[in-house]
């Protein structure tokens, strides 16, 4: 063994080697990481919030938990959830400790970038038919022509009936686009920017072409297609105004690389976290403090709304278990500590000039621990404390979580912010965390297996931590 100098033995103590962390994940970390992601790709077949609550619910019912019943006493151990209008759900499982004492949360958001159908879709143009679409979310909107696109979601007929819809995922079904221009005729288009290339009212979901045999009939390819949508789901035009339909890519989630430590699919952002806070709640067992692990909704569009994060919901859900166990929830949430799990963009070698590498995340290196986010000036940021900081990095620590700290991206390039904002308005203290991606809000995006059991293992020891927050 070569012997250290003395400048290289100070500079192992007081340094950090970013460039150890090549290194890792270890190849037992790496075999675990692969076990664990083949539930996760089952997860990602989910691609709406409510479709993700439906998939939930019996697993939770399966390792015992039980719907929320206000002024229970709850025993330590005991499992249970509330759902919120079917988009949103909470996941406790009783620690203890008294609740007055603080929860330990972790939420995530289940909602993606998609193709929202405007309240009237359907209509023909030139022989044929098409939905009309608002995009949810961020997007670049030349992304989402000639993919394969499905369509899913809920319509109510005038009986007050709920028909769910699913179009365009089997193999045997078909498959659904958006049309794009010929290169031949694409001049002007070409000069544009990249944000004007495809406008919002174009991106029109291209779904028939035979006209109904009736040449006496208006618009004859619209009744065509409807007549088929009413055939299989008993819906009519009119029912479109009660509907809450989207398009999304109907891809399934796939290993990707020929060593297959990756995962391409959609809606990785953030169902990659989703996913690893989920599987830490079911394993956590008898924690110290209550754990609640939240699902939520409409992240993408600012968290606004009854299921977003900036709703009564999550605080009246801890006013319940205050008063259950006799206590103010100022105190809950005072004493409590949140892990806000979102995704962050990982270094992509083709686009170095966005990142500063010395603050950046990097694939396959663990989660990625962001102490703000927000854009320029810190806008719009949680900014975590010291003491916020060191409570979870103490905790990371002790438990052999591999984890890396970063930014978004250059100050200057942008930015984007997350839940944590609308947890610490509660007086949460809050640290953002959560698994790098690549392509992120792309039809198909990047994520890493180890990142994502990493995660997983982050959010138990959090969990499964004795430590009190003593700040």
């Amino acid at each position: 063994m070569v012997k250290k100098t003395k400048g290289q033995e100070l500079a192992g103590k007081i340094l950090t080697d970013r460039k150890s962390l090549v290194d890792k994940p270890s190849a037992e970390d790496m075999a675990k990481a692969d076990e664990f992601c083949v539930g996760y790709k089952a997860f990602l077949n989910n691609k709406t919030e409510r479709e993700v609550v439906d998939y939930v619910l019996p697993i939770l019912a399966e390792h015992g938990y039980k719907e929320y019943k206000r002024g229970t006493k709850y025993r330590a151990g005991s499992k249970f959830y509330k759902v919120n209008r079917g988009k949103t759900i909470l996941m406790c499982t009783k620690g203890r400790r008294p609740v007055a004492e603080g929860v330990r949360v972790s939420v995530a958001h289940i909602d993606s970038p998609r193709l929202d159908f405007k309240p009237h879709p359907l209509f023909e143009d030139a022989s044929m038919a098409y939905f009309k679409t608002h995009y949810y979310g961020g997007i670049k909107k030349y992304q989402w022509t000639t993919i394969p696109l499905s369509v899913r979601g809920v319509v109510y007929t005038k009986k007050g009936e709920k028909v769910t819809v699913k179009i365009g995922e089997g193999e045997d079904e078909p498959a659904l686009l958006i049309t794009d221009l010929l290169p031949h005729l694409a001049q002007t288009q070409m000069r544009k920017t990249a944000g004007e290339v495809v406008e919002g009212e174009q991106l029109n979901l291209l779904i028939g072409s035979i006209p109904y045999d009736d040449e006496k009939v208006k618009d004859r390819v619209k009744l065509a297609v409807m007549k088929i949508l009413n055939d299989k789901y008993g819906i009519t035009e009119d029912d479109f105004e009660t509907a809450e339909l989207c398009a999304v890519p109907a891809f399934i989630p796939r290993d990707m690389g020929l060593d297959r430590s990756m995962i391409a699919a959609y809606g990785q952002d953030d169902s990659s976290c989703a996913y690893a806070e989920f599987m830490a709640e079911l394993d956590t067992k008898s924690p110290e403090y209550t754990t609640v692990t939240i699902f939520a909704d409409k992240e993408e569009t600012g968290s606004d709304g009854v299921t977003g994060m900036r709703s009564f919901f999550f605080r009246d859900f801890l006013e319940d278990l205050a008063q259950d166990e006799g206590c103010e929830v100022r105190d809950v949430l005072r004493h409590s500590v949140c892990l806000s799990c979102d995704v962050s963009a990982g270094l992509d070698p083709a686009w170095p000039e966005v990142m500063e590498r010395n603050n950046c995340c990097f694939m396959n290196r663990g989660p990625c621990l962001a102490k703000y986010d927000g854009s320029r000036g810190k806008y719009s940021t949680n900014d975590a404390s010291a003491e916020m900081m060191n409570y979870v990095i103490s905790i990371f620590r002790d438990a052999g979580v591999s984890w890396q700290i970063g930014e978004l991206g250059k100050i200057d390039q942008g930015g984007g912010g997350t839940i944590a904002s609308e947890i610490s308005v509660h007086s949460i203290d809050t640290v953002d965390i959560g698994v790098p991606v690549l392509s992120m809000h792309a039809p198909i995006e990047v994520t890493c297996k180890a990142d994502v059991y990493m995660l997983y293992k982050a959010v138990r020891a959090v969990y499964d931590s004795k430590r009190p927050k003593d700040f």
